[in-house]
C-alpha cells in the first residue's frame, strides 16, 4: 500500500517520506479500513517533531491520529457485517505505531465509527480529534442552556465544532477572531456575536453584548490560548464560571494569578483529548453521532492535498492555516 512515514523526530521536510509499506491486516478486535480521507491536528506535526511522547519506542510511525474511509476486513471477534460500513476514525495512533497517513489502516472496532451516507469521507475527517475534543470542552461542566459561552478562535478545527455545540445546547455564543475571513467561518457555525480580537476591546465588547455589570457576563470559556488569554478571561468571567482549555501554545508555562480565580471560585478544565475517559469518550461519539444523523453539523476543510503533499500539509498546520482542517486525500 501506499503510505506516509517517518523513522525519527524533525521538520516534517527532512523526516516525512511517502512510499510503499505492508498492507496491515486487522488482529483480534480490530477493523482494516481502507482511507479515503485524513485530516491533519496540531497533534500530529508536534508528534513529529517530537514535542509529544506519543512515538516514544516506535522505528517507523505512520502519523494522523483523524480519518474516514470503508471497512474492508474485520479481526476475530468483530462482527462480520461490518464489512463494506462507511466510518469515521479517531485516534488511530494512539499507542499505536500506525495511523490515517495511508490506504489502509487497521484500528481497534471502536475507534471505527459509523458514518452516515449523506457525510463524505473528508468530512468525517474532519471530525475524531477537533469535535471530540469541542463537545466535551463545551458539556464537560453540565448543562448550559440560556447561558453564554465564550468561544476563542472560532475559526479553528475546534473552536468552530465548539460554537455548534453549544448553539444545539441552545447557547448565546461569542466568539474571538481575527480576520473578516475568519469571522465568516465562525458566523456559518452558528456564533451570535463576533469580536476581532486584533482590533476591539473584548472586554468592553462583551460588556456591551451581555449588558452584564462590570462586563462579567460569560458562563463557559472555550480557549485555545489559554496563557494568552487568561487575563482577558478573569475580567469577563462571571463568577463559578469554567474556562475549558485545549491549547497554550503562545504561553507555554503561563503564570496562574491564583487570587483573581479564586474570588471568581473559577473553575479551570485542561482538556487533552487522548487522556478523556472512555465514558466520556463514548458520550461525545454519540452526541457526534445523533448530530451527523440530524444533519445538525457543518464541516469547514481549510486545506486538501494529496498523500504526496503530505509535507506541504504539516506545514500549513504549523504556519496556522486559516481556519478548519487540513486534509489528506487518499487516492486508490
Amino acid at each position: 500500500m501506499k503510505a506516509a512515514w517517518y523513522e525519527r523526530s524533525g521538520k516534517a521536510s527532512e523526516v516525512l517520506q511517502v512510499g510503499t509499506q505492508a498492507k496491515p491486516a486487522p488482529q483480534p478486535g480490530e477493523v482494516l479500513v481502507r482511507i479515503h480521507a485524513s485530516g491533519v491536528n496540531p497533534s500530529d506535526t508536534k508528534a513529529r517533531n517530537g514535542l509529544r511522547s506519543r512515538n516514544a519506542g516506535y522505528a517507523k510511525v505512520i502519523p494522523h491520529q483523524d480519518g474516514a474511509g470503508v471497512i474492508e476486513a474485520v479481526g476475530k471477534g468483530v462482527d462480520p457485517g461490518r464489512v463494506g460500513e462507511r466510518v469515521w476514525i479517531y485516534e488511530a495512533q494512539l499507542g499505536r505505531p500506525f495511523g490515517c497517513a495511508a490506504q489502509y489502516t487497521a484500528v481497534p472496532d471502536a475507534n471505527a465509527v459509523p458514518l452516515p451516507e449523506h457525510t463524505s469521507y473528508e468530512e468525517g475527517a474532519c471530525l475524531g480529534v477537533p469535535a471530540l475534543t469541542a463537545h466535551y470542552c463545551v458539556t464537560a461542566d453540565g448543562p448550559i442552556q440560556g447561558k453564554t459561552v465564550l468561544v476563542h478562535g472560532g475559526a479553528g478545527a475546534v473552536g468552530f465544532y465548539a460554537i455548534q455545540f453549544a448553539k444545539l445546547a441552545q447557547a448565546t455564543v461569542i466568539s474571538t477572531i481575527s480576520t473578516p475571513e475568519q469571522a465568516q467561518i465562525a458566523k456559518r457555525a452558528g456564533a451570535d456575536h463576533i469580536i476581532f480580537r486584533k482590533s476591539e476591546n473584548i472586554k468592553d465588547r462583551i460588556a456591551d453584548i451581555t449588558q452584564a455589570e462590570a462586563g462579567r457576563g460569560i458562563d463557559r470559556i472555550i480557549d485555545v490560548a489559554f496563557g494568552a488569554n487568561l487575563q482577558t478571561n478573569i475580567a469577563v468571567l462571571k463568577q463559578n464560571g469554567v474556562i475549558a482549555t485545549y491549547a497554550s501554545d503562545q504561553a507555554a508555562t503561563p503564570q496562574i494569578p491564583f487570587h483573581d480565580l479564586l474570588a471568581l471560585n473559577a473553575t479551570i478544565r485542561y482538556v487533552l483529548v487522548y487522556r478523556m475517559s472512555r465514558a466520556d469518550h463514548q458520550r461525545s461519539i454519540q452526541a457526534v453521532t445523533e448530530a451527523l444523523r440530524a444533519q445538525q453539523l457543518t464541516h469547514h476543510i481549510a486545506a486538501r492535498f494529496s498523500l504526496d503533499q503530505i509535507v506541504q500539509a504539516h506545514e500549513t498546520v504549523e504556519a496556522g492555516s486559516p481556519g478548519g482542517k487540513v486534509m489528506l486525500v487518499i487516492d486508490p
